[in-house]
């Protein structure tokens, strides 16, 4: 004799019957067809034996950490419509959630009452874990990147203050005044501080721009000191010819 395998669900009595298809026998993953919603979203597809239920609300209890949300859907919503609803209460996106009913996640196609749900019944919210190191490792890349541009402000400051001090060492130079040479070496070496400073910026995304814009700045103010460096000594001092006064010789007494 062949002996066959029952479902699970055969051994059931016939008063329990529609409420267990409703809620565990329907969990199997095997016995789900899906449907695509014109939104976009991925559903259970409802077959035409299950009947046209009424549309009603239901009103659920969300349970997230320490807070407690209630809200009203229809009952034959999915639990990504839920999650929707969720979204603008708690600012966590949809794949930022996760949806627990009866000590099981629910995926976003599912339908509230397939899985039981009825009203007043008690929904646990989490934070996908992921989510959460996400949204950690942002935080440290956007404190990098206001350390970076708090940075780059100071240095930009610096470089105005030796800007101006080129520029009047370079009129004084054009205008044959020469320049006593320690100057120009001195502006050298605090520009040259500077662009340290700049090479030691972890600069990523906008910052970057910043970063190269002043290094760019430096750069055309130490070259521009090189020149002067170089025509500096070529300047002659200015010599003025001093004009002696001529007095006539006295005049003569004869004897």
């Amino acid at each position: 004799m062949v002996k066959t395998r029952s479902h699970p669900c055969a051994k059931m009595s016939s008063s329990s019957t529609a409420t267990a298809l409703s809620t565990p026998c329907r969990d199997h993953e095997d016995e789900i067809e899906w449907e695509m919603r014109p939104g976009g979203m991925l559903v259970q597809k409802r077959n035409e034996k299950d009947g046209v239920l009424p549309l009603l609300n239901v009103r659920l209890r969300i349970l997230y950490g320490v807070l407690r949300y209630e809200i009203s859907v229809n009952s034959q919503a999915t639990f990504g419509e839920v999650k929707k609803v969720l979204t603008s209460k708690t600012g966590l996106q949809i794949n930022e959630q996760k949806i627990i009913y009866k000590e099981k996640e629910r995926g976003n196609g599912k339908y509230l009452d397939r899985c039981g749900v009825k009203d007043r019944s008690k929904l646990i919210l989490m934070e996908d874990p992921s989510s959460i190191e996400r949204r950690y490792i942002e935080m440290r890349k956007n404190a990098r990147i206001q350390i970076a541009y708090r940075a780059i402000s100071d240095v930009s400051v610096e470089v105005d203050k030796l800007v101006e001090q080129v520029s009047i060492i370079e009129k004084s130079i054009l205008n044959g005044v020469k320049v006593p040479e320690i100057q120009i070496t001195t502006l050298i070496e605090m520009l040259m501080r500077q662009a340290i400073k700049l090479d030691n910026v972890f600069a990523e995304e906008d910052v970057s721009a910043q970063k190269y814009l002043q290094g760019k700045r430096v750069q055309r103010c130490v070259e521009t000191l090189d020149v002067l460096k170089i025509s500096n000594p070529l300047i002659k001092p200015v010599v003025v010819a001093a004009k002696w006064k001529t007095f006539d010789p006295p005049p003569t007494t004869s004897q």
